[in-house]
């Protein structure tokens, strides 16, 4: 795969215009106006944004002109539904677009297709397993994994053998500001949803010490069982927001537990 030509697609990459705060703060004004010729500038402006996503799937035999154009396609999307109001930088919202439009494209046309009920039993039990090595500092068998999610240890194992190489649950997704979000973030936990421990009195307690939007986003987390661009796409900030106030909620709630 090769990504050092200098064109993809018709486009000379040598030749990107780079926008300045300004330059993209005027464009958005007039793209929100209706204006297409801007809408054609911002885009060139933010090519090379996408040509650094698909370099994390060099590894994929998929031809590089056609992971540029799905980018792109992302790209736009990310344009058309970017809120200029929140104080969110348009690279932090538009890069889990990208990515995810890029997926669903390798997904969609994987020759062996995984279901996404499949996918979903296979990051629940890396998850399950993640969360019983730290607590038990050895790695679980499938018996216990199964206990875990409450499944039976053959769909386990048939999960984890159709998504063929599974990642780690702390492999880095994107880095915006110093904030890094990892694949687990994305990966709603349902179990935790049913169980007692978010009934616990001193958790409610705890819970209730927190502003409003934290309680809310640990509510929608833990209680929905809702990943985290869920949330984000729900209350109107951007993932990294999210991540940042989820994070700084439960270390408060951890520092009033153990108290």
């Amino acid at each position: 795969m090769a990504l050092n030509k200098v064109e993809i697609c018709g486009v000379n990459t040598s030749k990107l215009p780079i926008l300045t705060n300004d330059e993209k703060d005027m464009l958005f004004e007039r793209i929100k106006n209706g204006d297409s010729q801007a809408r054609e500038l911002y885009i060139k402006g933010n090519l090379r944004l996408v040509l650094s996503i698909i370099k994390r799937f060099s590894a994929s035999n998929e031809n590089v002109d056609d992971l540029f154009q799905i980018g792109c396609i992302g790209l736009m999307k990310a344009i058309d539904n970017f809120d200029t109001t929140l104080n969110v930088k348009f690279s932090t919202y538009a890069v889990p677009m990208i990515i995810g439009e890029i997926r669903r494209y390798l997904r969609d046309n994987n020759s062996i297709r995984v279901s996404r009920s499949l996918r979903d039993t296979a990051y629940k039990a890396l998850y399950a397993k993640e969360s019983y090595m730290k607590r038990n500092l050895k790695e679980p068998t499938i018996d216990e994994i199964a206990l875990e999610i409450g499944l039976n240890k053959e769909e386990i194992v048939y999960a984890l053998d159709a998504i063929q190489s599974p990642v780690s649950l702390y492999e880095p997704v994107y880095t915006e500001g110093g904030d890094t979000l990892y694949v687990m973030d994305q990966i709603s936990d349902k179990k935790n949803k049913e169980e007692n421990w978010i009934e616990d009195i001193s958790l409610k307690e705890a819970m209730n010490r927190l502003e409003a939007r934290q309680r809310h986003i640990i509510e929608m987390r833990f209680y929905e069982g809702k990943t985290q661009m869920e949330v984000a796409q729900e209350i109107g900030i951007s993932q990294a927001q999210v991540s940042r106030l989820e994070k700084h909620a439960l270390k408060s709630m951890k520092n009033y537990l153990s108290e």
